[in-house]
């Protein structure tokens, strides 16, 4: 790895959002392929601060500032990408159940999913089934990735489920799920293919679910 490569790595890792743009400029005057410099320099980071926040090594804030970090450094280098260097890990759409507006862990899980590759469709909140199975309907994605933090809406996720599987749908897609509440038995009983704890376990469980 070049030595600006390691930069890139080091300050998505300690958090250096003030440099990551300088030092990703850095790396395209010297020549860098945009390729290296996402997949070596932001989403290589990407992995350790994962890694990292599962051994609880750091916590929420500091994974944030760094997924902040990456993302700094991924829109200045994204436009330079040529279209057969951009294809994605795979698409995947999260969304808050109805009847709930809480978006902080989703949020932070996107911003994870980007820096590891994948293409992320952000629905928001507060989501009726009706909403959700239409755009996996028009999308296509790989994955959905459904949170709840209340344990009132969480039904809203088997009756999601129920409802793509009405709909034809459910083989063509793999189900995530994730919140406080939730546990990898619910996600059991209520047929997902896949329980997150956090976000550094919703990036390992994507990865996983489609193979990359």
């Amino acid at each position: 790895m070049s030595d600006t490569l390691q930069q890139i790595n080091d300050a998505v890792i300690t958090r250096k959002r003030a440099e990551i743009q300088g030092l990703v400029t850095r790396a395209i005057e010297e020549g860098i392929e945009p390729k290296l410099i996402i997949e070596d320099g932001l989403i290589s980071a990407m992995d350790v601060i994962g890694k990292q926040f599962s051994d609880s090594d750091i916590f929420v804030p500091e994974m944030l500032v760094s997924a902040l970090t990456m993302k700094l450094g991924l829109d200045s280098v994204k436009p330079l990408l040529k279209s057969e260097d951009s294809e994605p890990k795979g698409t995947i759409i999260l969304g808050t159940v109805k009847g709930d507006i809480h978006d902080i862990g989703k949020n932070i899980v996107k911003m994870m999913l980007e820096g590891s590759g994948f293409e992320v469709v952000d629905l928001g909140v507060d989501l009726t089934v009706e909403k959700l199975v239409e755009q996996i309907d028009t999308i296509r994605p790989d994955i959905l990735g459904l949170s709840a933090l209340l344990t009132t809406t969480m039904p809203e996720m088997k009756n999601t489920i129920q409802e793509l599987q009405e709909k034809g749908l459910r083989e063509k897609i793999k189900i995530m799920v994730g919140g406080a509440p939730v546990s990898n038995s619910f996600a059991e009983e209520i047929g997902a293919d896949g329980y997150g704890a956090d976000a550094a376990e919703a990036v390992v469980l994507a990865r996983k679910l489609i193979g990359v």
